[in-house]
């Protein structure tokens, strides 16, 4: 595309984000007074953009690649061509990535990254592989499904080929919860189906360098995502078991290696039968994972997973990761050794958005988080497009091994009360920013 160029001086860079809180540091990543920095921004998120910002542009929905690049386009206008477009959020990255094409920009393009939000695409180059994924195929009826049942046995997954956050995923038992799903559930989107592994599911966070992985930590799910969009808590212990560990990190390193030979951040979630020693692919984000592990990450683990997601989509090296065991070989004492992090989701009291009435704060109990992410009684828990974010309760957890952080997450899950109710204008989303107290 034509457009005037951005002085040599103050390269333009663009950051779609739909994110209130602070997952990514912005301001950290990119000197805002060296570089022309414009943000699309989801309205929820227009108060978290840096000040030193140049222009701010509000948009209904970031995931939109037509409203967003209208306003990018105007800020190319206002601005200069751009230099490196970002957007780290999962729903976000196609958007960016064809941003990217449209401006023959460095960093991912939509080719790169449609194998890691299609899940019927992804699972068939792990099959092509040889690696082990449940049998699938694709669902484009209800036909489809009950065929596929009838060859691999009933209970089978149905999930949406291109959703995040368990969104319109669903669990069938058998023909009748077919028909039931059916009957409630337009098939509006392309599915996939999918055997159901009856394994605990783990994942792993990090970044892959195209050949191996540069650094990574596997985590244990306490309950389920898909549990979680039906009101269960949703936890997360890192592992501590060393055997286990090399054969998570081998198996790792082969899943991402059948999708991509370029620098990734990712989020891959695997079946795990720890008496077999043997992982299952479920699926991946070549993107950091969500809930708090980019805060785990900075705050126990001395590693910022977003900014490296940050560099590679503007085409450069992600920062180098500095080894556990090299932070030890310089200081072996206590304060040294390795901690092990968790975190833990409540969901949402009430229909969102909702008004928080009464809330109870777990930090300082024993045991109990370090941190947590709390709404005060009062405020409105918005039913914004991040998912992970906008619930009932957030909570971070450290220890001296995976057993004294699940003791702690679960004693939180079981102390924790949160309360809510309605608020009077249900069209309030989140993305539109609305007026204190409405």
């Amino acid at each position: 595309m034509t457009a005037p160029s951005a002085p040599k001086d103050r390269p333009h860079i663009v950051v779609i984000t739909r994110w209130r809180e602070h997952y990514a540091q912005y301001e950290r990543y990119l000197d805002h007074d060296a570089h022309t920095v414009t943000y699309v921004a989801a309205g929820i998120a227009v108060d978290s953009v840096p000040p030193q910002a140049t222009e701010v542009v509000p948009v209904r929905r970031t995931d939109d690649l037509e409203e967003v690049r209208a306003a990018v386009h105007a800020l190319v206008g206002r601005h200069g061509r751009p230099a490196g477009i970002v957007a780290l959020k999962e729903d976000d990255l196609l958007v960016a990535a064809q941003l990217r094409a449209d401006w023959d920009c460095r960093g991912q393009v939509p080719e790169d990254l449609l194998r890691f939000r299609d899940k019927y695409l992804m699972a068939s180059a792990i099959a092509e592989a040889g690696l082990p994924v449940p049998e699938f195929a694709p669902a484009p009826d209800a036909d489809a499904v009950a065929a596929f049942a009838e060859r691999h046995g009933w209970p089978v997954v149905l999930k949406p080929r291109t959703g995040s956050s368990s969104a319109g995923v669903t669990m069938l038992d058998g023909p009748e919860e077919l028909a039931s799903t059916v009957a409630s559930t337009a098939w509006s989107e392309p599915s996939l189906v999918q055997k159901c592994n009856p394994h605990p599911i783990y994942h792993v966070d990090g970044v892959f360098t195209g050949d191996a992985l540069a650094t990574w930590r596997a985590s244990r799910y306490v309950n389920s995502c898909l549990g979680f969009r039906d009101g269960l808590f949703l936890g997360s212990v890192e592992e501590d078991d060393p055997g286990l560990l090399d054969v998570i990190g081998t198996y790792t390193r082969r899943f991402l290696a059948a999708l991509t030979d370029g620098p990734t951040p990712f989020h891959l979630e695997m079946f795990v039968d720890r008496a077999g020693m043997r992982c299952e692919f479920l699926e991946v984000g070549a993107r950091v994972g969500g809930a708090e592990i980019p805060f785990i990450w900075r705050e126990l683990h001395g590693y910022d997973l977003m900014e490296a997601a940050f560099r590679i989509q503007l085409g450069e090296p992600a920062p180098r990761a500095v080894a556990d065991a090299a932070k030890r070989a310089q200081d072996p004492g206590p304060a040294r050794q390795p901690e092990r992090g968790g975190w833990l989701l409540i969901p949402a009291p009430a229909e969102k958005p909702c008004r928080i009435t009464e809330v109870t704060p777990m930090t300082g109990r024993e045991p109990g988080p370090y941190s947590e992410s709390l709404l005060s009684v009062g405020e409105i828990l918005p039913a914004a497009d991040a998912y992970y974010e906008h619930v009932g309760g957030r909570f971070r957890f450290r220890g001296r091994d995976s057993g004294e952080v699940e003791k702690a997450l679960v004693a939180t899950a079981e102390a924790f009360r949160v309360t809510a109710e309605p608020v009077a204008d249900h069209t309030y989303d989140g993305n539109t920013p609305v007026a204190s107290g409405t």
